[in-house]
């Protein structure tokens, strides 16, 4: 588990990483990447002959953009450094009766005021898809409707999406893989915040609830409900420890969609920035993946480097394939250490 998460972070970390180095990101990121004598070759023969290391691909970019500061766009640069710096450190140096969180509002806030205000080249959150003032579910004896619609079950029936994936079988099948590789996104997340924080978790509760959401998820065409790695971390760096800061996030969303244009210039370097300050430390030092010995050792940094290089599917089976394979020789250990 230990390993799995190390990987997963690893990912966000990747995945947060072009948006504050290159003025487009990871489109610019890979042009640049295919561009290049080495690196391009190396993703090219990634691609043919190892279609399964996606993740090792994304890797590769990420090195590659780390080691070519002379391609990086000079103002979100600066923005994603000293956003990055001052959220991890915003804590130390901001008043202490301020409310957790809030180096990540002013870090957000400014980085807009000044996409607003001058010609910022990066990339920005862009145009919030417009809510439909009728549409949505009112509330009695108020005038404010909740913008979320109930869609017609008919509809959705009709969909092509069965015929896309090769019928019902098909999908059903696709549905269970999908729903296992959520599941083990909110296990890696539950349980982190167990070992680390204390946090108890129980897999049936957290099935249940991932079942329940998911149902009513389809009902008004939300997309599949499932566990986010960077939103928990960040929400762990904000002081949250309860159930409670998910729905009072979901419920703000919800109320606030129609406002939401507030974000369309907010530049992406600034929130990749919240994303990396949340992960950067468990990539460079996992404590828990250090603290492993003998086949642990092995087992978690198999994982993690699998995950890393893979997928977090990937990852994670291989990762159970290995603690299998490894079973008779931890079992031989436990017993020499009794004996």
């Amino acid at each position: 588990m230990s390993g799995f998460k190390w990987g997963c972070a690893l990912g966000v970390l990747v995945s947060a990483l072009p948006n504050g180095l290159f003025d487009r990101g990871s489109k610019q990121l890979k042009g640049l990447v295919a561009d290049d004598s080495v690196f391009g070759e190396f993703v090219s023969f990634l691609k043919s002959e190892v279609p399964q290391a996606t993740g090792a691909v994304n890797v590769t970019g990420f090195v590659y953009g780390l080691t070519h500061p002379q391609q990086w766009a000079v103002v979100p640069t600066i923005m994603f450094v000293i956003g990055t710096w001052f959220v991890m450190n915003g804590k130390k140096i901001l008043p202490k009766a301020l409310p957790p969180g809030t180096e990540v509002i002013l870090a957000t806030a400014a980085a807009t005021i000044y996409s607003m205000n001058f010609d910022y080249s990066g990339g920005v959150v862009g145009e919030i898809p417009a809510v439909d003032a009728d549409a949505g579910i009112a509330i009695p004896g108020t005038d404010f409707k909740i913008p979320v619609e109930v869609l017609d079950f008919q509809k959705v029936l009709d969909a092509p999406v069965a015929d896309r994936v090769g019928g019902y079988p098909a999908l059903a099948i696709t549905s269970l893989l999908f729903a296992g590789v959520n599941f083990l996104s909110i296990m890696g997340i539950a349980s982190g915040f167990e070992t680390e924080n204390g946090i108890p978790w129980s897999a049936p509760r957290e099935l249940i609830a991932q079942g329940v959401s998911c149902g009513v998820a389809a009902l008004v065409g939300s997309a599949p409900v499932s566990g986010s790695m960077s939103r928990s971390l960040v929400s762990r760096m904000t002081g949250t420890t309860s159930q409670l800061a998910c729905i009072l996030t979901a419920t703000i969303w919800i109320v606030a969609m129609p406002y939401m244009s507030i974000m369309s210039p907010t530049p992406k370097a600034a929130l990749s920035a919240v994303i990396v300050s949340a992960v950067l430390k468990s990539v460079v030092i996992p404590k828990a993946l250090m603290a492993l010995t003998g086949i642990d050792f092995v087992v978690g940094w198999g994982t993690a480097l699998l995950t890393a290089a893979t997928s977090p599917t990937l990852g994670f089976g291989g990762g159970l394939v290995l603690y299998l394979v490894t079973m008779p020789l931890q079992s031989s250990g436990e017993k020499k250490k009794t004996d």
